[in-house]
């Protein structure tokens, strides 16, 4: 399948400045950060969703426990010191005395408690860990004790990770509304306070720097270290259309742009007041989600003819275009160029693909035919270039295909929903995350409990007991190992179809200092300069 024009067309319309740019007045030009982000902030509880948008403003308003450094080493960050048990049973956590939560209240041990207990109900890794907790306990108002029935030597990383959900720390009255229900409530404990009373879902999401809050001294390093905001104000504008994107980076109407699309890149690069770079060289990588609750995709022959048949290239150049550089193939599911990529079991993602072979087995699993609901974002350039490419695959299948075109937030609110294909529920989504979240069987997607939406509710216990050897494993021979296992156990069960790695982009106007590749938008360290 070719790609698309329509944006191309959209890059000469600029030329001509037929665009119309938002309008931003010059007081809030000088006191703000102007920032478009990939997605509307439509909702915001970055526990209950596990949206991207909702954890990178997460990240802004809620601090964490511990935040991964750039070489994902879990690090100190609400804590100021932490002890374990010679047997490795019980860790004992004290806050630092400074933290302030944004209503002037002091965080407490009580909220780091009440944060970890709902943030672990909707984590896979969260889940691992209260599986064998004995107990979770306050000791004084700094000082928290966890303790375990069998040792779990990644919990830094289970509190610190950047996959979502992060553990935010929120006060104890908001963690403790029920998980499965959003809050209402956005008292934080990070560098900026959300502004609610200008918040416009579909239009814009405000955040103010919140002066009590204090840094630690060590330099930041993706979620580690001092958050140090030098913006007064930071002002998240939604323009999911790419010629009004750029048109406003381009006459400085904003400053950056999170995740410009392809076709637009040669007209920025043209600026010389722009800056265009690879976002992260981990990449993103591109799924298909399969509900493995109903028919066709209950199935694992209807789930495994899906892998035969699509082809990663037509999905990554229907949005980065014809240049190869811009993406890698994924047979399997562990992000290439890190160090638990593995191919093992990948065979039936590479070379031609079988068509005529997909067929066949369908018409064995008896599914031939069958109607199927795609639901892919068409406020996200990528997932609808790949919803696309989706429809097209099934009708050469000979599927019966329900196209649901959606908006992100309505897709996410359709994806929990249990009912069947055709009443309100779906059979593939699309969807994607960092290349950095797929380097290590720790992300969502890839857990097959039966207990996730994210995964389709996927249910094999063999991919379980792969996922729980690799936290098991005392060296990195024996996550090596695990991961072989889990990759094969994996593909030959259908997670999910993987749809290849790409390299998105990021811009922002060279009035602006401290941007820095990572996996999310980090706002800390940036400044505008004459």
């Amino acid at each position: 399948m070719r790609r698309r024009t329509f944006l191309r067309s959209a890059a000469g319309a600029l030329l001509a400045g037929s665009f119309a740019a938002p309008l931003l007045s010059a007081g809030a030009a000088r006191r703000a950060l102007r920032f478009v982000p990939h997605a509307d902030l439509a909702s915001f509880d970055p526990i209950w969703s596990s949206a991207n948008i909702e954890r990178n403003a997460g990240l802004l308003v809620w601090d964490m426990l511990y935040g991964v450094d750039r070489d994902l080493r879990p690090q100190r960050q609400m804590v100021e010191s932490e002890a374990l048990s010679d047997d490795g049973l019980t860790w004992t956590f004290r806050l630092r005395p400074e933290l302030t939560f944004h209503d002037g209240e002091p965080v407490l041990a009580r909220d780091a408690v009440a944060s970890i207990n709902r943030w672990a109900t909707r984590d896979p890794m969260g889940g691992m860990i209260k599986k064998i907790e004995n107990e979770l306990l306050v000791v004084d108002d700094r000082t928290f004790r966890w303790s375990l029935r069998k040792p779990f030597p990644r919990l830094l990383l289970a509190l610190g990770k950047i996959t979502t959900p992060c553990c935010f720390i929120m006060p104890a009255r908001i963690a403790s509304t029920d998980p499965f229900k959003s809050i209402e409530d956005y008292i934080g404990s990070g560098p900026m306070r959300f502004a609610r009373n200008e918040w416009l879902p579909g239009a814009r999401a405000l955040f103010e720097a919140f002066p009590r809050y204090v840094p630690r001294p060590e330099p930041a390093s993706w979620l580690a270290g001092g958050k140090q905001i030098l913006v007064d104000r930071l002002e998240w504008l939604v323009m999911p259309d790419a010629g009004t994107a750029a048109a406003a980076l381009l006459k400085g109407e904003v400053d950056w742009w999170e995740r410009p699309v392809p076709d637009v890149l040669p007209l920025l690069r043209k600026d010389r007041d722009l800056k265009v770079d690879i976002a992260d060289p981990h990449g993103q990588i591109g799924m298909l989600l399969m509900n493995h609750l109903f028919p066709p995709f209950d199935d694992v022959r209807a789930r495994r003819a899906i892998l035969m048949a699509m082809s990663q290239a037509d999905y990554m150049h229907a949005f980065v275009g014809d240049d190869d550089r811009l993406w890698r193939p994924m047979p399997g599911y562990f992000t290439p160029g890190t160090a638990l990529y593995t191919e093992a079991g990948g065979d039936i993602l590479k070379g031609p693909r079988e068509l005529d072979a997909a067929k066949r087995l369908l018409a064995e699993s008896g599914h031939a035919g069958a109607p199927v609901t795609v639901m892919a974002a068409q406020d996200l350039p990528a997932h609808k270039a790949w919803g696309d490419v989706t429809v097209d695959l099934l009708k050469r299948l000979d599927f019966k295909v329900d196209y649901a075109a959606l908006d992100w937030a309505t897709l996410l609110e359709r994806r929990m929903q249990k009912s069947a294909p055709g009443r309100g529920g779906w059979s593939l989504c699309i969807t994607s995350v960092a290349g950095i979240d797929c380097a290590a069987p720790t992300y969502k997607q890839i857990r097959a409990a039966g207990d996730l939406p994210v995964s389709g509710w996927a249910d094999s216990s063999q991919v379980e007991t792969e996922i729980a050897a690799w936290f098991d494993a005392a060296n990195l021979d024996e996550e090596k190992a695990a991961v072989r296992r889990l990759n094969k156990a994996a593909l030959d069960y259908v997670v999910y179809a993987p749809l290849g790695c790409f390299m998105a982009h990021v811009a922002w106007r060279n009035t602006l200092v401290g941007i820095e590749p990572a996996p999310v938008p980090l706002f800390w360290g940036v400044r505008a300069v004459a």
